[in-house]
């Protein structure tokens, strides 16, 4: 195939040590098969057993290079956004592929308008409908509502008695992953552990899902919460700047209650406007930690001294959930993403993307930064300003 004139590169994320993904060979040997030389960083997929042979392999037009030339490509593509140190890598007009999260990061939106990059952001590529077309929300739902059940059985001594009652599960939120959390509860978050369960003749698993109009009334919220044994938050907020339960409501929990985060939204308190937690008070976890006991030290880490969080259960919240079993989750990304890089690079990047373009492009265009831009809330622009 006659050679692209654009390049790919893709770094790897050098997050905390339990943060084990990169993409794959066989999405490697997909663009490559486009006539794009692909340069990867050394050491790409270590973290999953892979060696730069892997990729290697897949193509003569794939290069292993260190992460500064990974980043000195035409399009690049890193699962989590780079850091702001990273984004300097990039050169001016460049396409970079990422979770940017751009509702809850004008910061970042501003970084990369200064730097004069286009972007698009991975969480935002939507269908026509609004449905996101990439995404690992059943493994968002099922590894976190997973952890919170082993938290449960770690508080709670009536976990295993025969003589209990039905595990009570309030899940907030009936979106994509709201959906799978119900269905997940139902099997104690492990098929595994359910068979066990229920071969003991067990009780089995009680799931109560609330919309937004039932989680500002406090009266039926206090009476929920007092019985509740998991408490999952799968909701997605209007308006981030504003926590969806204040953390005097948490304290209604039962002490060996579980809180499992599905939402896992930063604190960014000097935005404008601010964001914060949407359930007030509880730690932001990652790949290397994602359960939190009341007592643990590391709580106060990520909970800002300005947020109330007298009243703390335990709590499981990972930045990055589908990454607790990260070689299913790429995989599953590698085959989303296919069919966009062909459309991007036929394009000739993300500047040249259009609003009336096929299925793909229009898809893409709606996840890009200008048009986020364009569209979404202002966002001023100074020249220079360091990051």
């Amino acid at each position: 195939m006659e050679k692209h004139p654009l390049t790919f590169g893709l770094p790897r994320m050098h997050k905390e040590p339990g943060e084990r993904r990169d993409f794959l060979p066989a999405l490697v040997a997909e663009v490559a098969k486009l006539g794009v030389e692909v340069f990867v960083e050394r050491g790409i997929g270590s973290g999953m057993g892979l060696s730069d042979a892997d990729y290697t392999a897949m193509s003569p037009r794939v290069h292993v290079v260190d992460a500064q030339e990974a980043y000195r490509q035409d399009v690049v593509l890193v699962l989590r956004c780079p850091e702001p140190e990273e984004l300097t890598l990039l050169k001016r007009g460049a396409t970079l592929i990422s979770m940017i999260h751009f509702p809850t990061r004008p910061k970042r939106i501003k970084r990369l308008l200064e730097l004069g990059l286009e972007a698009v952001s991975l969480d935002s590529i939507a269908d026509d409908d609004g449905k996101r077309l990439v995404e690992n929300m059943r493994a968002v739902a099922w590894n976190g509502v997973e952890a919170g059940f082993a938290a449960l059985a770690k508080n709670f001594p009536e976990f295993d008695d025969e003589a209990r009652g039905p595990i009570r599960v309030t899940v907030m939120g009936a979106g994509l992953v709201g959906k799978h959390a119900v269905e997940a509860a139902t099997k104690y978050g492990d098929r595994e552990r359910a068979t066990a369960l229920d071969g003991k003749g067990l009780a089995g698993v009680e799931v109560t899902v609330l919309g937004r109009n039932l989680t500002g009334r406090w009266q039926y919220m206090r009476e929920r919460f007092l019985h509740t044994d998991l408490l999952v938050d799968a909701t997605q907020r209007s308006d981030p700047s504003r926590p969806l339960i204040l953390n005097e409501w948490l304290g209604w929990l039962p002490q060996h209650a579980v809180v499992c985060d599905l939402v896992v939204d930063p604190y960014v308190l000097d935005g404008n406007p601010p964001t914060v937690r949407s359930l007030e008070g509880i730690p932001r976890g990652n790949l290397d930690q994602y359960a939190f006991w009341p007592e643990d030290p590391k709580w106060s880490d990520t909970v800002p001294t300005s947020i109330d969080s007298r009243n703390r259960r335990t709590a499981v919240t990972c930045y990055s959930w589908p990454g607790v079993h990260p070689m299913d989750c790429m995989a599953l990304y590698g085959r989303q993403l296919s069919p966009m890089l062909e459309t991007l690079f036929r394009k000739g990047g993300a500047k040249d993307l259009q609003p009336d373009g096929d299925f793909f492009e229009r898809a893409l265009c709606r996840a890009s930064v200008s048009r986020w831009r364009d569209e979404g809330a202002p966002v001023e622009v100074d020249e220079g300003e360091p990051g």
